[in-house]
């Protein structure tokens, strides 16, 4: 992205290959984000958007709430006990332990109005192997933002829900991150919520600039096979 940036830096990428074992995914990766950014990542399937995330995720672990478009749910457990999952390393053995099994008033109360926010009050407490396929992404979604960290890292967080949620729901993400990186699909909601827009496409950045600069009709190139 061109200009200087006035912000601190977060994650800072100098010509890296980036891939899995000894097989690159994504070469030539020159890339700075800094605080306070909302950036969407474009690009059709297997153009690298997960490995991009999974890379940006290890340099800061601490500091990123990480929502993976594979949900990782625990089917028999109940939303709450699904959501309450983003804070357990936050608590002791015990105390998870006895949330477990009988859900403390804080994070019973917690979750609940994050719950309502997502569309799941009803489903507090029905396991997650019964909800659609939509609630079920919510829910990861809920996870995630239970972790309340700075930074949201979100793989097609709203790609199983429809027009309507998913611009709800990224406006919640948008009032809890201050700087966020989501990989989408959808040109119109990452220029409606993003300020800024990598594209990818051959296996390296090919765009990357202000969301107010783009034109919709180039970022769907990205989805032409290079």
């Amino acid at each position: 992205m061109s200009g200087a940036m006035t912000s601190p830096v977060l994650f800072h990428l100098d010509e890296a290959v980036i891939g899995y074992g000894s097989r690159a995914v994504l070469r030539g990766c020159q890339l700075s984000i800094a605080t306070g950014e909302k950036v969407a990542l474009l690009g059709e399937s297997g153009a690298g958007k997960t490995t991009l995330l999974r890379q940006l995720r290890s340099l800061r672990p601490a500091d990123v709430a990480w929502c993976p478009q594979n949900t990782g749910l625990v089917p028999m457990l109940s939303v709450f006990h699904n959501i309450y999952m983003g804070r357990l390393d936050r608590h002791s053995f015990f105390y998870n332990l006895l949330n477990l099994v009988h859900p403390l008033a804080q994070p019973r109360d917690e979750i609940a109005a994050l719950a309502q926010q997502l569309g799941l009050q009803e489903k507090l407490f029905t396991s997650v192997d019964k909800l659609s396929g939509g609630q079920q992404s919510r829910t990861s979604l809920g996870r995630a933002l239970y972790q309340q960290r700075p930074v949201f890292l979100g793989d097609e967080p709203v790609s199983a829900v429809d027009e309507v949620q998913a611009d709800q729901l990224l406006q919640l993400i948008c009032a809890r991150h201050e700087t966020m990186v989501i990989a989408l699909h959808d040109v119109a909601l990452a220029l409606r919520y993003c300020n800024r827009v990598i594209g990818l496409q051959g296996g390296r950045i090919a765009l990357d600039q202000p969301a107010s600069a783009c034109d919709p009709a180039e970022l769907l190139r990205l989805y032409a096979h290079a």
